[in-house]
């Protein structure tokens, strides 16, 4: 996926938003990398499609902040999944 497809970070809400429904793939494959013990740069250029050389500060700001929203996904996200009610 192009790095611009993405945001610097992901939008901070208590409730599930168009931009997370859109990047569920991306957080399963971020929390898949996790699990792996992946090195965040190669995270950050495979899913991201970013130059972590060019800015790495960037990239790990990316990767960091969709990581800990992936996170979220997993405790408090899905049930708004579950229940569209809840957005």
């Amino acid at each position: 996926m192009a790095a611009d497809a993405f945001e610097e970070t992901p939008p901070q809400s208590e409730r599930l938003t168009g931009y997370d429904e859109a990047h569920l793939t991306t957080y399963l494959r971020l929390l898949d990398a996790e699990e792996d013990g992946a090195d965040w740069r190669e995270v950050a250029r495979i899913v991201f499609g970013l130059d972590v050389d060019a800015d790495p500060d960037r990239a790990k700001r990316v990767h960091d902040s969709h990581l800990a929203r992936a996170r979220w996904m997993t405790e408090a996200g899905y049930r708004q999944l579950l229940k569209p009610g809840l957005r």
